[in-house]
Parts: structure tokens; C-alpha cells; sequence
């Protein structure tokens, strides 16, 4: 199929209260697609209809070919989801974890045995497989978590702040298995996280929601270029006749002096810089310092929504945590 996620006029309203607004967007197989926001913007609610948590007011969502609201019990088939809070029961070993979840899911017996040992295998767990879960660190907890949700072959994985409390290396070790999960199982993530640099590095597209509307939609490249392009900040002994050369160049998008330095707009600073360097060369002008800022998509998040995204205090999914947990009950 061309996409494996449709989402088509999305609306849900709480009264007078619309907490999504006539949401559109698609998610190719094979995609990360990011959700960000902040509190309160609608991202939790779209993922709450996704998951068939609650219906829609109005609109459709197609989830793996499945309409959300007439097929729900097929769409949760189609779909894994990994909680920001711990789910997993650490009174049970991580196979008798996956063994429970086998079962609700409905994976054959027959395939039960094998599919377990692929996904220990995936998350690096075989050998603490018949341990405690108690024993297990954070980053473990995690990584059985993400084996929990792809148990069944997933088309969809919803990720809830999957890295959210651990440390850099065991983060940089989740996001090695969910690319191989991508690349060898055919897989579509759905991420939910506060770290920017995440959705940057990792997302193919990201979608940032405010007010229950998408604001802004594009991989991050893209939307970190609509704000203008990178930034050189140079400093020169003779800034007023550099100034005018670079002005006069077409070089910059923009120059403007800030100080003792001058501070200029580029579309591609790596092959602007040199250009411009060479200019001061040309015309026997020192170059004191010179300093490159690139666009960081929290600067794209702050410029749509007005609003810094901060993952301390944060607890957006928390409800669906608990909404979700009431409806596997």
C-alpha cells in the first residue's frame, strides 16, 4: 500500500472544547514519523483515535488499510505500542513477559516459541531472557518493552518517549535496534519524544501540532531551511569595507552587524564559507574569527509555536498511558 497510516479531516471535540482540528497527513511504510507539540496541542488525542482509544467526531484515520473507527479491533492487530511508563511486570522473567503477550495477542503456538527468540535476539536479551525483570536496568526494561510490542508483527509502532530517563549510550543502543527493526521487518514508527535531537537525527518526517492543528509538516531538514538557512558570524579587521564586499557578492541572504562582528544568512553555509573567505583574501582583509550556527529544530519548534519544548515535567501521554492500560484490561 502507498501509505500505511491516512489520516483525512481528524476532529474531536469535547463540547465545546475541539481538541483536534481537522487533521490531515499520511505515513509512507517504512517511515519514523515524528509527533511534537506542546501540552495541550493534540498530538496525544490523535494518537488516542490511531489507537482506537476513542473515536472521532469527525473525519477518518486508516491504519494499515483498516478504518480506525468501523475496524477497531483489526486495527489494534495492525499495532505495537511501547508506554513512557513501565507496563512490563518485573515479578516475571522477560520471556514469561513475551510468552503473556503471545497469548493476548493471539500469535499461533505454533509461531510462539520462534518469534520470542527473534525478538530477545533483535533486543540483545536472550541470555537475561529466564532473569527476573526486576533485575533488568532501565535501558533493559526498555529494550523488552520494545520486544513486548512487535511480538505480534506489528505494521505499526507507537512510541511514547521510548528513551525518556536514560543515558546517552543506552539511547543511542535503542535507537540501533528499532533501525534494524525498520530495515529487516517491514516496520512504520510512530514516535512521540521531547528529545529534538531524536526526531532530527532519526525522523524522516516530523509534525508539529498546536491549538489541535498541524502547523508545520516536513522532514527536518526542510523545516529548519524555512527559517532562513544557516548563520556565519565573521570578524574582520576592516568590517564596514567587508561588509559591502559580501553585500555587493550575493553571498549572504541577509548581513547585518551585531557588535564587532558581522552576522550573515547563507543557504549552505559548508560551501558559502569558503566562498566567502576567499573573498577576504581576494581583497587582503584579515579574518579575526569566524564561527558557523546551524538551524537546530527546537528553533523551528519555537518559531510555530511560540512555545520552548522541554522534557522536564513533561507528562503529555500520561492520560493515554492510563487509557491505554484500561483498554487492554
Amino acid at each position: 500500500m502507498e501509505y500505511v497510516i491516512e489520516v483525512m479531516g481528524l476532529t474531536k471535540k469535547y463540547g465545546k472544547l475541539v481538541a483536534v482540528d481537522n487533521v490531515d497527513f499520511s505515513v509512507s511504510p517504512g517511515e519514523i514519523f515524528g509527533l511534537l507539540g506542546p501540552n495541550g496541542a493534540g498530538k496525544t488525542t490523535t494518537v488516542s483515535m490511531l489507537c482506537t482509544i476513542i473515536k472521532p467526531t469527525s473525519g477518518r484515520a486508516i491504519v494499515n488499510g483498516y478504518d480506525v473507527a468501523k475496524h477497531p479491533n483489526l486495527v489494534r492487530r495492525s499495532i505495537g505500542i511501547v508506554f513512557q511508563d513501565p507496563t512490563v511486570d518485573d515479578r516475571l522473567t522477560g520471556r514469561e513477559n513475551l510468552q503473556i503477550h503471545a497469548n493476548l495477542y493471539g500469535v499461533p503456538k505454533n509461531e510462539q516459541k520462534t518469534q520470542i527468540e527473534e525478538v530477545l535476539h533483535l533486543v540483545e536479551l536472550t541470555d537475561r531472557a529466564n532473569d527476573l525483570v526486576r533485575t533488568y536496568s532501565g535501558g533493559m526494561r526498555r529494550r523488552l518493552e520494545i520486544a513486548r510490542g512487535l511480538i505480534h508483527y506489528p505494521k505499526v509502532l507507537f512510541l511514547d518517549e521510548p528513551t525518556v530517563g536514560l543515558d546517552p549510550q543506552s539511547r543511542e543502543h535503542i535507537w540501533s535496534y528499532l533501525k534494524k527493526l525498520i530495515k529487516y521487518n517491514d516496520l512504520t514508527i510512530v514516535l512521540s519524544t521531547h528529545y529534538l535531537e531524536e526526531a532530527d537525527q532519526f525522523c524522516s518526517r516530523v509534525a508539529i501540532f498546536d491549538n489541535g492543528k498541524i502547523v508545520a509538516m516536513d522532514t527536518p531538514h526542510h523545516l529548519k531551511e524555512e527559517l532562513g538557512g544557516d548563520t556565519i558570524v565573521i570578524r574582520t579587521r576592516n568590517n564596514d569595507f567587508f561588509y559591502d564586499l559580501v553585500k555587493a557578492s550575493g553571498l549572504a541572504k541577509s548581513i547585518v552587524k551585531v557588535d564587532k562582528d558581522l552576522k550573515m544568512t547563507v543557504e549552505n553555509a559548508h560551501t558559502v564559507l569558503p566562498r566567502i573567505t576567499d573573498l577576504a583574501t581576494a581583497h587582503g582583509i584579515y579574518v579575526e574569527s569566524v564561527s558557523l550556527q546551524e538551524p537546530r529544530l527546537d528553533e523551528v519548534f519555537l518559531h510555530f509555536t511560540g512555545k520552548e519544548l522541554r522534557e522536564s515535567g513533561e507528562r503529555e501521554y500520561s492520560g493515554l498511558t492510563a487509557a491505554m492500560r484500561r483498554q487492554i484490561k
